[in-house]
């Protein structure tokens, strides 16, 4: 028995499915997850001592790489100073200041512990300022496992072939309007809020349709609701100024995270200065966090955000470009016909489908054909580890050098070569309808 199985026996025992977040049970691909004992820059390394070039990197948080001496430093230096307070920290006045200042449109932001925070409670404020209670989503997207907002979400709820999820009571997702992505939806005028990923991320990749983010920004005008980007994952990774900078729409509300805690748990909700000031104390929408702010999270935030200027972007972009080029000629050197790789700035997502895959039925029939599991496992024995679920994407960080991303190009294309032997006739869907 390896490290990893006996540590995964003997977390069942005390952890529902021995994992604290389900995605990572491997239930979806099959095998034993393995377990990190340690990571540093592009690489984990797991109980049993293998090494991995790592494309999870906490499922986006770690931008600039594992370990990053000048965040390890940050947080190493506001340990000293005291974990926890229950009191303002300077620290959290210069993070929202950072962000306030890279994001036009976003004025005042919020503090929060999680993702799923920050979208909850950005739907709560847009529900009190407008004074209506619908909210819009869109099939594929995730935003945190609230009651509300898990009506046709991506990410673990569809790897798990999850409707939405037991225990969540009927009202509960009452007012929750699910529409198809990159289709601009009737807004009526009773909706509060339309809340989506500007790039979806959580059922592979798919980037928004022309026109997609600019039709909603007008929908919503017109109905009086209010627009929300859900950023967690592409804020502050896709660019500077997020995906309002790239394509040119400003929402109302912003939810961020994962980039913005420097791989601690931090997340915020923001926007407007008329729609934040309804938030208690200033206004009637109640929203608390005893640990929101904390002071380590905050320090390995202002340390990323410190490493992220304007020109890394662009380089960063184009690096991954280059990587996702290799990977779609590795993987269609053996797969001719039957991959897709899109990629967004710097998201890179892998879709067994004919054709472009522009929503969540696309993203449903590629995981369908079930040869994800047998690509994820293929390069886990290469010695590269991407995400335990086909709805997921990879995330190169800053950390991989030329000889990592290489390496993964030569993994794929030895992974995707094990594929076609094992089952060279099996069909891929067309494109997305």
């Amino acid at each position: 028995m390896t490290a990893s199985e006996a540590l995964f026996a003997r977390a069942q025992r005390v952890t529902p499915g021995g994992v604290n977040s389900p995605v990572r049970a491997f239930r979806s691909v099959g095998g034993t997850p393995y377990f990190v004992a340690r990571a540093s820059g592009a690489h984990v390394w797991d109980a049993d001592g293998n090494r991995y070039i790592d494309y999870v990197q906490s499922y986006g948080a770690s931008i600039v790489g594992h370990a990053h001496p000048k965040v390890v430093e940050a947080v190493r230096a506001a340990a000293g100073d005291g974990t926890s307070f229950g009191a303002p920290t300077e620290r959290e006045v210069l993070l929202a200041e950072e962000i306030t200042a890279r994001v036009p449109g976003c004025e005042q932001v919020r503090l929060v512990n999680s993702g799923t925070e920050a979208a909850m409670s950005a739907v709560r404020l847009a529900r009190g300022a407008t004074g209506r209670d619908r909210v819009v989503v869109f099939a594929g997207c995730y935003h945190g496992h609230s009651d509300g907002l898990l009506a046709g979400g991506g990410s673990g709820v569809a790897t798990l072939g999850l409707p939405a999820s037991a225990g969540v009571p009927a009202a509960a997702v009452g007012d929750t309007l699910v529409a198809p992505y990159n289709v601009v939806p009737e807004v009526e005028k009773d909706v509060a809020c339309v809340v989506v990923e500007p790039v979806a991320a959580n059922m592979g990749l798919v980037p928004p349709a022309p026109g997609f983010l600019a039709g909603l920004r007008q929908a919503c005008d017109q109905a009086g609701a209010l627009l929300i980007f859900d950023e967690v994952i592409t804020g502050f990774r896709l660019a500077w100024g997020g995906a309002a900078e790239v394509f040119g729409v400003t929402p109302d509300l912003w939810c961020f995270g994962k980039v913005i805690g420097g791989g601690l748990p931090l997340a915020a909700f923001g926007g407007r200065r008329d729609v934040m000031e309804h938030l208690a104390p200033a206004g009637p929408v109640y929203q608390a966090g005893t640990l929101s702010g904390n002071p380590l999270a905050t320090a390995a935030g202002l340390a990323v955000l410190s490493l992220l200027d304007r020109d890394v972007y662009a380089g960063f972009a184009a690096r991954v470009g280059r990587f996702a080029a290799g990977l779609l000629d590795a993987l269609g050197s053996s797969l001719p016909g039957r991959v897709q790789v899109p990629v967004a700035g710097p998201l890179v997502g892998v879709f067994f489908s004919a054709g472009s895959v522009t929503g969540y039925e696309g993203a449903r029939a590629s995981a369908g054909t079930g040869l994800y599991p047998g690509l994820m496992h293929g390069l886990l024995e290469r010695g590269v580890a991407i995400a335990p679920g086909a709805y997921e994407i990879l995330f190169p960080s800053l950390a991989h050098s030329d000889a990592d991303l290489s390496g993964t190009v030569e993994a794929f294309a030895g992974a995707a070569a094990d594929l076609a032997r094992a089952d060279p006739g099996r069909a891929v869907p067309g494109a997305d309808s």
